[in-house]
C-alpha cells in the first residue's frame, strides 16, 4: 500500500455504540474513546486537534482492539477511583477477562503512549488484538511495518509507531498487526503502544509506566470527602485534569461532530479551548480548594488576555492559537452528523468570556493564587468590559449577534468580585461600572412581570441567567432571582432536567435534549435562595445523567434517555464539581458574590 493520502473506507471501521456505552482515556494532550468490545473508537495525534489515527467514531478507518476472541460475552467495566485509569471487562461463556487502560501521565506533547494490561480474571483467556494506526483521519496508511524482537514499528504519515508486548502479532495482507494472547488464569499481559512525532528508542518498561501513571492521578485529584457527592466529584476532577493540557488550555470535548440532535447539522468541533468553559472550570475548583487545576485555568485565561486584550477569542486551542475555520472531513460521520473540523467560534466577539475571565480572577484572588501578570490581566478584561459591554454580540450560545441579558449580568458579577477581591487602581470604579451595566440590563432586558428575559429583543426564558443571577449580579433578595428561576422551571423544565430556551413552539425536547450544564445552574440558583431542598433535587437528577462510565455528553434526551453531543464535555463536569463542593459545604467563600 501507498503511504500517501487516500480516500478512506468506512467498512474497516467498526459500527458505532451509543454514545453512553463510550468510556475515556486522557493524559490532557489527546484522549482516546473506548468502545465496550474494546476497540479505541478514537484519538488524535499527537493533539487534541491533530488528525485522528482511529477515527472508527466517525465511520474512518485506524482501530486499536484488545479484546476476548469469544464473541459471546457481556461487557462492563469502571474507573479505578479518583483517575481516568479505565478496567474494561467482559464475561465470556468460560470465564472473565479484562483489559486496564490509560494514557500514561504525565505526558509529553509530542508523545501518546497508551498502556493496556489484559488479565485472565477467571478461567483461560483468548484475547485478539489489532492493530492499525491510520494518521490524518485515515489518510495515511500503516506502512514500513518491521518486528524488532518483542515490539514492532511502523509509520503512519508523519508519525512514529512502536508497539511492545506483540512479539506474537503477525501482519496481514491488510497491512495490520493481529495477533492472539493465550493466558492462563491469573495470568496478565501488557501491551505499550506509543505514537510520536520523532522516532524513540528508549525502553518502554509497562511496570514503570504503570507505576508513575498511578502516582501523577493520585497527586492531581484530592479525596474531596467533604463534598456532596464524593466520587462523583472525584471523577469531575479525573476528567478536567484529562482534558487540561499542561499549557493549561482545557478542551471543551475530546471529540468532534457528535450530534446534538439527528440530521440538524448541529455538529461541531470542540476539541478547542474555550475561554468560558476554562473560567467555569476554575470557578468550581476554586469552591473546592487552591488546586492545581485552578492555577492552570488562571494562567491560560491570563496569556490570552495579554496577548489579545479587548479582542480576545472565545475559544483557542490548547496552546494558545485560534482555531482553524470549519471544514470536512473525509469520514462518513457519526450516524445522524457530520464530518467536520475547526471552528467558527473562534471568530465571534462573546462579551461574556470578559466577566467569566474576571471571576475566575477574582476566584483566585480569594486563594492567593494571584500574581501581578494576572492582576494585569484582570484591569484589561475589566477595561474591555468598559469599552464593549453595549455592543451586539454572540453571546453565551454563540448565535446571532444581539444584545444577550445573559452577557452583562455576567460582565456585572465579574466587575463586582473585581473590585470586592482584588481592587480598584486609583482611577478606576469597577463596582460603578458594574451598576451602569447592571442598570442599563434592567432597562432593556427585565420584562414587565419582573424575571430577566433572554434579550433586549427576546422575551423569552433563558436558563443560563441562572449562573449569574446565583453569583450576585443581583441581591439575593431581589424578586428578580425569584421569578426568573420560577420562569424558567416553569417553561424549561422537564421531567427534572432543564432545557436553555425554547426553539419557538416546539415542545421541549423536540429540537434539542436539556442541556445539563442548565440543569446544574438551577440547583446553583436554588442554592442560592436558601432553597436547599430544592437545590438538590436538581443537583442529584442532573448528575443522574451520565453513561455507565459516569460521563456527561452536553445534552441529554430525556425521553430516549440517550446523551446528545460531544463526550465528555467538561463544562458540565465543571458544575457538578462546584454544585458538590458549595453543598458539601467545603469552602469558607462557598457564597461568592457575597450571597
Amino acid at each position: 500500500m501507498s503511504g500517501g493520502p487516500h480516500p478512506v473506507d468506512a467498512r474497516r471501521a467498526d459500527s458505532p455504540w451509543v454514545l453512553r456505552d463510550y468510556a475515556l482515556v486522557a493524559d490532557g494532550e489527546r484522549g482516546a474513546l473506548v468502545d465496550p468490545r474494546g476497540g479505541i473508537a478514537w484519538l488524535c495525534a499527537p493533539a487534541w486537534h491533530s488528525g485522528a489515527v482511529f477515527s472508527g467514531l466517525l465511520g474512518g478507518p485506524g482501530h486499536y482492539r484488545v479484546r476476548p476472541a469469544d464473541d459471546w460475552n457481556v461487557w462492563g467495566g469502571y474507573y479505578e477511583d479518583g483517575t481516568l485509569i479505565r478496567v474494561s471487562r467482559w464475561v465470556t461463556a468460560d470465564g472473565i477477562v479484562s483489559c486496564r487502560e490509560a494514557l500514561a501521565v504525565p505526558a509529553e506533547t509530542e508523545r501518546v503512549v497508551l498502556l493496556r494490561q489484559v488479565r485472565a480474571v477467571r478461567g483461560e483467556a483468548l484475547v485478539d488484538i489489532g492493530l492499525d494506526v491510520r494518521a490524518e483521519y485515515g489518510r495515511r496508511d500503516m506502512t514500513g511495518i518491521r518486528r524488532e524482537g518483542e515490539l514492532w514499528r511502523a509509520r503512519s504519515g508523519a508519525l512514529h509507531v512502536r508497539l511492545t508486548g506483540a512479539g506474537h502479532a503477525r501482519t496481514g495482507p491488510d497491512g495490520e498487526l493481529h495477533g492472539r494472547l493465550r493466558l492462563p488464569e491469573g495470568a496478565h499481559h501488557d501491551l505499550v503502544l506509543e505514537i510520536a512525532t520523532e522516532r524513540r528508542d528508549a525502553p518502554l518498561d509497562p511496570r514503570d509506566l504503570w507505576e508513575t501513571t498511578e502516582r501523577w492521578w493520585k497527586k492531581a485529584v484530592p479525596g474531596c470527602a467533604d463534598t456532596a457527592a464524593p466520587r462523583d466529584t472525584r471523577m469531575a476532577y479525573a476528567v478536567l485534569n484529562g482534558l487540561t493540557s499542561s499549557r493549561g488550555g482545557m478542551v471543551a470535548a475530546a471529540t468532534t461532530s457528535l450530534p446534538e440532535r439527528a440530521d440538524t447539522g448541529r455538529d461541531y468541533d470542540y476539541r478547542y479551548a474555550w475561554i468560558r468553559d476554562q473560567c467555569y472550570a476554575g470557578i468550581a475548583v476554586a469552591a473546592h480548594g487552591p488546586h492545581p487545576l485552578l492555577d492552570r485555568a488562571v494562567r491560560f485565561v491570563t496569556d490570552r488576555i495579554l496577548e489579545d486584550g479587548a479582542d480576545l477569542r472565545p475559544a483557542y486551542t490548547v496552546d494558545g492559537r485560534p482555531p482553524p475555520d470549519e471544514h470536512p472531513l473525509p469520514l462518513t460521520g457519526y450516524p445522524g452528523g457530520s464530518d467536520r473540523a475547526g471552528n467558527r467560534a473562534g471568530r465571534q466577539f462573546q462579551l461574556d468570556a470578559f466577566g467569566e475571565a474576571l471571576q475566575l480572577f477574582a476566584a483566585a484572588g480569594r486563594h492567593g493564587m494571584l500574581d501581578g501578570r494576572s492582576a494585569e490581566a484582570a484591569r484589561i478584561a475589566a477595561e474591555a468590559v468598559g469599552e464593549r459591554w453595549a455592543e451586539p454580540e454572540a453571546g453565551l450560545w454563540e448565535l446571532d449577534e444581539r444584545w444577550w441579558a445573559h452577557s452583562r449580568l455576567s460582565c456585572v458579577v465579574g466587575l463586582r468580585d473585581l473590585d470586592r477581591y482584588i481592587g480598584a487602581g486609583a482611577s478606576a470604579d469597577w463596582s460603578g461600572l458594574a451598576d451602569t451595566v447592571l442598570e442599563a440590563t434592567r432597562v432593556r432586558c427585565l420584562h414587565p412581570e419582573g424575571h430577566w428575559q433572554r434579550a433586549a429583543d427576546d422575551p423569552g426564558p433563558e436558563a443560563a441567567l441562572l449562573l449569574p443571577l446565583a453569583r450576585g449580579a443581583v441581591p439575593p433578595t431581589d424578586p428578580s432571582l425569584r421569578l426568573t428561576h420560577a420562569q424558567v422551571v416553569r417553561r424549561l423544565a422537564k421531567d427534572g432536567y432543564v432545557h436553555r430556551f425554547r426553539h419557538g413552539d416546539e415542545p421541549l425536547g423536540d429540537a434539542e435534549g436539556a442541556f445539563l450544564l442548565c440543569g446544574f445552574m438551577a440547583a446553583l440558583s436554588a442554592h442560592a435562595q436558601g432553597r436547599v431542598t430544592e437545590a438538590s433535587r436538581w443537583f442529584e437528577r442532573t448528575r443522574s445523567a451520565c453513561g455507565p462510565a459516569g460521563l456527561f455528553a452536553e445534552e441529554y434526551d430525556v425521553a430516549q434517555r440517550q446523551l446528545r453531543g460531544n463526550l465528555p464535555q467538561g463544562f458540565v463536569h465543571a458544575l457538578l464539581l462546584e454544585c458538590s463542593a458549595r453543598f458539601g459545604g467545603t469552602s469558607g467563600d462557598a457564597v461568592p458574590g457575597g450571597w
